[in-house]
């Protein structure tokens, strides 16, 4: 019987947080570089059945176990039958999004997979698709929340230059003299890379060190927004919300069946 309120319970938190996503990809529809997430589910047992374990060369590995036991003596294994399913994580949607003309010099638009390298004021390194910059107090280019866009050797400084714009190389000329390259970067796994605010992303163990893009190709003048599709993500919503409406009132009948029990057996 606590099975089923279990299971009702989870599956309502799993819409919940699925909800959260769908959100957050339509509040950044506009977004340049953003790109969609996608929440996975799990089973909850194949979730506790994973262990770290460090190797030898002490390299971190995810192994799994025998199916996990309920009580702390280890005799009631559940086998392979979860109690239900539980929100593993998001993944990006690595489709590109819609292009749009601008004709503004510092805009660009990565021509085929790769990321854009930024650095914030504390010195942490992100990764975007968001290719519009401009040029900053110090005179480097930059996005418009101030990260420093980062080139082959660092910061591209663009001065006070009368007349400078980014080349489908990734060169970035002032005055007609090359000051930098823009730097692109792509990673083993891509759907993996943590969100962290708005189209700004960061690499982490799943998703891979970054690899530097040896040939560098972009599409100048240009900008690159969201993959988001509000039909579709509004579709998602509609399904999220009559999926948390049906494992709610499952909760409910759950409840009351074990009220209608313990009434029952109270009275023998």
């Amino acid at each position: 019987m606590n099975r089923g309120l279990y299971a009702a319970a989870s599956a309502m938190l799993v819409q919940e947080t699925n909800l959260d996503v769908i959100t957050n990809n339509l509040a950044n529809v506009s977004t340049a570089g953003f790109r969609r997430r996608v929440s996975a589910n799990a089973d909850f047992s194949a979730m506790m059945d994973r262990v770290e374990k460090v190797s030898g060369d002490g390299e971190t590995k995810i192994m799994t176990v025998p199916p996990f036991t309920m009580n702390w003596k280890g005799n009631q294994v559940l086998g392979g039958m979860a109690l239900a399913s539980v929100y593993s994580q998001s993944f990006m949607d690595t489709s590109p999004g819609v292009v749009q003309t601008t004709e503004n010099p510092f805009d660009a638009v990565i021509d085929g997979p790769g990321f854009f390298s930024v650095m914030d004021g504390a010195g942490n390194t992100f990764y975007t698709r968001q290719g519009n910059f401009m040029v900053g107090p110090e005179g480097n280019l930059v996005t418009p929340d101030g990260m420093t866009l980062l080139g082959e050797g660092g910061p591209i400084p663009v001065g006070e230059a009368t007349l400078a714009h980014i080349m489908n190389d990734g060169r970035v000329l002032a005055d007609g003299e090359a000051v930098g390259v823009i730097a692109l970067f792509t990673f083993e796994n891509p759907t993996f890379l943590q969100q962290v605010g708005g189209s700004m992303l960061a690499a982490n163990g799943d998703s891979g060190a970054p690899i530097a893009v040896e040939e560098v190709r972009l599409v100048p003048g240009a900008l690159e927004f969201s993959n988001v599709s509000v039909v579709e993500e509004m579709v998602r919503m509609i399904e999220a919300q009559r999926a948390y409406e049906g494992a709610s009132k499952a909760l409910m009948a759950h409840d009351e069946a074990t009220g209608r029990l313990i009434a029952t057996f109270g009275r023998v």
